[in-house]
């Protein structure tokens, strides 16, 4: 079994009346990409074959050679399918319903299975995760991931119809999302993508498809442990106010929690290869007396069923301002990279109402959070809305002449955090 490590970073020390815990918790696995034997895995590669596809028609050329760069990246014998996706889903590989083991045979099957596809028709993504999610079928007891790709709006079912598939295919499999150009909805691939523990971004030009593919795959190929959760157990009379992931990418986990008993609940994290990930607690209690120390909550991580690490998250009560106000580093960072996510959503949707004061403020104070970090992939794609004129103080004018791709750039990577800053360094 690979092997977790679970590591607190927080000021336990709380003000009289101080009710609010707040921790970064670092979990590292180790050893996940080198297990002794590969672990079972289960992939679906669903391409957007809607009319829209073939204007121009670069972008279903580039989706094939991208899907075939993915099917040369799986390892023999992981289980996989190819679906095409219109206002329907159509199974194009293998040819009898179900997943293929791959091998030098089969791949070479479904990447001339591939030259068939041609563009008409709608859009219908809820459809396409269904027909995944059958798939999926074949292997229960394998890391089972999809790529989606699209190129446009889902337009052929209601957000309520795509909202009950998510729901049904939450927990059973995890989807990197991304769209092709400009005329997709941001808000909406990355509630697919959130919603399946995956990654969403933008393939602004069809010749950057074939790469990001191959990587999405090989990291995929990268995972080891599946269906790993946090299990966060607080005391009696205690509350969750949250519990987020904030790095690699901001995800919030609050509402996705399953009880355990009274005191315990897990909260999903998807598989995981060899890496590290973050995530922000914060636990609400009852103000005790000054002096007083408690076990304000305990995180777990599970695998199987079985604890394979944990690590502690304390509170004590005293009258010295020095020791209660100190902001833990991590925690602040971390707070700040969300305010720097949510500034960058708002400044954006702001701009696109026109209202150029609100935009202004919040993505000036974007650029400032983001040097104030380190965050120098986010003040990149920053720049290419804003001009900053002054980082400290968050000074900005607003771009006038903003591609399209730029733009949505900023919005899909607007989760993307930073780590926190190494003092040494």
């Amino acid at each position: 079994m690979t092997k977790f490590i679970a590591e607190t970073y927080q000021n336990e020390f709380l003000p009289v009346d101080g009710a609010e815990v707040n921790a970064i918790v670092t979990v590292t696995s180790l050893g996940g990409a080198v297990a002794a034997e590969p672990v079972a895995a289960a992939e679906v590669i669903i391409i957007d074959t809607s009319g829209s596809m073939s204007m121009p028609g670069a972008k279903l050329r580039a989706a094939q050679r991208a899907t075939a760069a993915a099917i040369d990246s799986t390892r023999d014998d992981v289980l996989f399918a190819v679906v095409a996706g219109t206002e329907r889903a159509r199974l194009i590989y293998p040819d009898a319903f179900g997943l293929a083991p791959a091998s030098e045979a089969t791949r070479a099957e479904a990447k001339e299975a591939l030259g068939g596809l041609t563009a008409n028709g709608g859009t219908a993504i809820g459809s396409w995760l269904e027909l995944a999610n059958e798939l999926f079928n074949d292997a229960p007891d394998a890391i089972r991931h999809a790529i989606l790709l699209t190129d446009g709006r889902n337009q052929h079912e209601t957000p309520e119809q795509l909202e009950k598939v998510l729901e049904t295919c939450g927990g059973r499999f995890q989807c990197d999302c991304r769209g092709i150009g400009t005329d997709w909805e941001v808000s909406e691939l990355r509630r697919v993508a959130s919603a399946l523990l995956g990654s969403v971004d933008i393939i602004a030009e069809p010749s950057e498809m074939e790469g990001d593919f191959r990587s999405m795959m090989e990291q995929a190929m990268g995972k080891a442990t599946a269906d790993v959760s946090l299990r966060l157990w607080t005391p009696q009379g205690a509350e969750v106010a949250f519990v987020k992931q904030v790095a690699p990418t901001i995800e919030d986990l609050t509402a996705r929690a399953t009880r355990v008993d009274a005191q315990s609940g897990d909260y999903p994290t998807g598989a995981w290869g060899e890496e590290s990930r973050d995530y922000h607690l914060c636990i609400r209690v009852q103000p005790r007396e000054i002096g007083d120390e408690m076990l304000a909550g305990r995180i777990g991580l599970v695998v199987d069923g079985q604890a394979v690490s944990q690590a502690l998250i304390k509170a004590v009560w005293t009258d010295d301002e020095q020791l209660s106000t100190r902001i833990n580093r991590e925690v602040a960072h971390y707070s700040g990279q969300a305010e720097l996510a949510e500034l960058i959503q708002e400044g954006l949707e702001a701009r696109k109402a026109g209202d150029e004061g609100t935009a202004g403020l919040k993505l000036g104070r974007a650029v400032q959070l983001a040097g104030e970090s380190g965050n120098d992939a986010t003040m990149r794609l920053l720049e290419g809305v804003v001009e900053v004129e002054d980082v400290a103080t968050g000074t900005v004018r607003l771009r006038q002449d903003v591609d399209d791709a730029d733009e949505m750039a900023l919005d899909t990577r607007s989760t993307k955090t930073a780590r926190v800053l190494d003092p040494k360094k």
